[in-house]
């Protein structure tokens, strides 16, 4: 729980990752039974009717594991883009975790197939948004699958125009580091998990681009924690501990 540092009110089980994915496995071939707040059971044939029903349940009623499930439906679902945009609008406002979304972002990989134009305007909407979760599903689906010659100038341009001011945060900013550890905390100024988010991404790009991304950090209009962030994430990995940053 300490690492996934879910919010308090997020009830948190305990299954390790592999056990989740077999259940979303399993779900997503023979479907299963669904709790809903009222206590009835709703019986689901197959992983779209545990979607439709995880839709129906108020969000703050899942636990943890539930929503990564969730999440890992959507990726297993065979259907058009758009029906999985469609499922996705539903989901994304649901994020208030990092492990969630990063888990999410890093298993979708029918992104990699995707059209990329109508993606990226699919991404939009969460850029601006004002929670944190659904700015940093942005970011984090950026980094994945639109870090590539093609796209790069557009990347560094969105989140140029990200005004870390108005995106709210859940977790509370505290100073120090505590000798217990708090859960719902963050050791920075919010939203946390966007500017961590966006470091990430710069981290990585860098491996790939790195003049193109020196160049566009030495001009950027990112928050100086941010880019401070950025080069703590550059000097930690292994690609790029070498490589010059600013």
């Amino acid at each position: 729980m300490r690492v996934v540092n879910a919010l308090p009110e997020r009830r948190v089980l305990g299954l390790h990752s592999p056990e989740i994915k077999q259940v979303a496995k399993q779900l997503s071939r023979e479907g299963g039974e669904v709790v809903m707040p009222d206590g009835t059971h709703r019986i689901c044939v197959n992983g779209a009717e545990v979607i439709r029903a995880f839709e129906a349940v108020p969000s703050e009623c899942l636990c943890y594991e539930e929503t990564v499930i969730w999440g890992y439906l959507i990726n297993l679902e065979k259907c058009s883009l758009n029906g999985r945009l469609a499922m996705l609008t539903r989901y994304v406002p649901v994020l208030d975790n990092w492990a969630v979304c990063d888990s999410y972002c890093a298993h979708a990989k029918w992104m990699l197939r995707a059209d990329k134009e109508a993606l990226w305007a699919f991404l939009q909407p969460w850029f601006c948004s004002v929670h944190e979760f659904e700015v940093r599903f942005a970011v984090v689906v950026a980094m994945c699958y639109f870090l590539n010659e093609e796209w790069l100038d557009k990347v560094f341009e969105r989140i140029n125009k990200l005004d870390f001011g108005r995106i709210k945060s859940k977790y509370k900013s505290i100073k120090g580091k505590p000798t217990v550890a708090q859960q719902g905390t963050v050791q920075g100024a919010e939203p946390y998990y966007v500017r961590m988010g966006v470091a990430w991404l710069l981290a990585t790009v860098l491996a790939k681009f790195p003049d193109a991304t020196r160049a566009f950090v030495r001009s950027s209009n990112l928050p100086e924690d941010v880019v401070k962030l950025y080069i703590r994430k550059a000097r930690e990995s292994f690609r790029t501990r070498t490589v010059e940053s600013i």
